[in-house]
């Protein structure tokens, strides 16, 4: 994410548990010890812990694949009937299925094929199944619901001129569909959506297919990969969609309002470009297909979904903006694919790996394409970063969101003030060792989540000495350290009581 001008896992997913001997007899222990268990707990909200959010995420299962229809009637305004079926591997006996869904109406909930007792707390969707599930089983949830795009702010569906569009982070996907609502546990997803033939629908992944029926269509679209729920989108508009083709023959395809497909053209055709730029510091692009989706609406962020990046329709249309300033906050949610997306954070307080690295490449590619020094941007952020850290937190320790504004996690030490622990980081062990740990860090957590433990520990392989001493201050202190190479740089004392609002768009 990358905030406007105007605003300014444990395990990774690629290794499922499978059955084992070991895993049996550890699910006949449990059987036997089930069988004394007393009433199932009382219904309740049930989430992971999470430092920044500790009510997101259910624990007890890990998601495979979400399958989800919508049925779109022409009217942003108004509920849309939905269903969304979760495949999951129960990995602890459950007597209770927590899902995070909030700002919609369950009609109905199956576990299995088999109707299953529900009730909402708080933003949690409490299933009673018939049976309680073991340890083990992989079981199917169909949940039969409204999904609400007028309910209002915090994230979810955003109405757009012509229709809707998703804005899920950090914590919103729930307020579109039922799902375990947390990076640490990722994904396949495939959507259905069932719109008036003058619509034009598009979601993550490919199309594989489309079906029509008098005045309408069902679109479907399956994403090859795992993905976050927070990176869900669906786009529903009167919209173009241009084909070109990236690197590689990577299928590009761009979604814009069907009227200024011709004057956002300048901008759209620059994507190869840099998809190829990023391949070549970072290695290939992760995903089966990318484009740039930009819509008619107000959000005040532009948003990395996955392989298909959320754009205000003004950042391209507004006057004011340098043609660099433009490139560069493209490369930054294109660079948000390898960095949030394919290796995503096990944790929300592990956002500096998302945010810092793409504030990262963003900078690098204002240097070499705009002649934006990269050198002058990082000492300004040196100078305003203690400010940053007693505002925020220090970059791997942020503070908690303030109260009903979930997204002022989304901070500046979190943007330039992470990407210059990065810079810390170059300065100290040298760019060639720099730009190997980047392309591996990107290659061994592909398709998973990763912690900032699991950084600094590939940094001091790659620098062959721990760095975790040095590191420690730049990631956790309150003060931000000296700058290697740099003893000339020195910080702004902070002021009190004033929060700095982010220069990015």
């Amino acid at each position: 994410m990358l905030l406007s001008l105007r605003q300014r896992s444990l395990r990774p997913h690629a290794s499922r548990p499978h059955s084992s001997r070991r895993l049996r007899a550890a699910l006949l222990a449990t059987a036997a010890t089930c069988v004394l268990a007393a009433a199932p707990p009382p219904v309740a909200p049930a989430g992971i812990g999470d430092p920044l959010f500790p009510n997101l995420g259910n624990p007890g299962y890990d998601v495979f694949s979400y399958d989800i229809g919508f049925t779109y009637q022409g009217d942003n305004t108004k509920p849309m009937e939905a269903v969304t079926t979760i495949d999951a591997l129960a990995t602890d006996w459950l007597q209770r299925i927590n899902l995070d869904f909030a700002r919609g109406t369950v009609h109905s909930v199956e576990v299995d094929g088999r109707p299953a007792a529900f009730a909402s707390a708080d933003e949690d969707l409490v299933i009673t199944p018939g049976h309680p599930v073991y340890a083990g089983h992989q079981m199917r949830i169909t949940v039969r619901h409204t999904s609400d795009p007028g309910a209002g702010g915090d994230g979810g569906w955003v109405r757009t001129s012509d229709g809707l569009v998703m804005a899920n982070q950090a914590d919103a996907a729930h307020r579109v569909f039922p799902c375990n609502d947390h990076p640490s546990d990722k994904a396949l997803f495939t959507f259905h959506v069932d719109a008036p033939k003058d619509y034009t629908v598009v979601a993550n992944g490919l199309p594989v297919g489309r079906e029509r029926a008098g005045n309408r269509v069902l679109s479907t679209y399956r994403t090859e990969h795992p993905m976050a729920t927070e990176l869900a989108q669906v786009s529903i508009g009167r919209s173009a969609v241009l084909h070109r083709e990236g690197p590689h023959g990577l299928p590009v395809r761009d979604v814009v309002p069907a009227a200024d497909k011709g004057r956002l053209e300048r901008w759209l055709k620059k994507t190869p470009d840099e998809i190829a730029w990023m391949e070549r510091l970072v290695g290939p692009y992760p995903f089966e297909t990318y484009g740039v989706l930009i819509a008619g609406a107000d959000t005040g962020f532009e948003l990395e979904t996955q392989t298909l990046s959320l754009f205000e329709r003004s950042l391209f249309v507004r006057p004011g903006f340098p043609e660099w300033y433009v490139d560069s906050v493209m490369v930054h949610e294109l660079a948000h694919h390898w960095f949030g997306d394919s290796v995503s954070p096990r944790a929300w307080s592990d956002l500096w790996l998302n945010e810092g690295h793409a504030t990262w490449y963003e900078a690098l590619y204002a240097q070499e394409r705009g002649k934006r020094p990269m050198e002058a941007r990082m000492r300004e952020a040196y100078r305003q970063s203690d400010g940053w850290r007693a505002q925020g937190g220090p970059p791997a320790a942020p503070k908690p969101p303030a109260p009903g504004q979930k997204i002022s996690i989304f901070r500046p030490v979190v943007y330039d003030g992470s990407a210059l622990v990065l810079f810390a980081l170059r300065e100290e062990i040298g760019t060639p060792r720099f730009e190997e740990l980047e392309r591996r860090w990107v290659s061994e957590h592909r398709d998973g989540t990763a912690t900032t433990a699991d950084f600094v520990h590939l940094a001091s392989e790659v620098a062959g000495r721990d760095l975790a001493p040095f590191l420690q201050g730049w990631l956790y202190g309150a003060k931000t350290p000296p700058m290697p190479g740099h003893p000339d740089w020195h910080g702004a004392a902070p002021v009190a009581g004033r929060t700095a609002a982010p220069r990015h768009a």
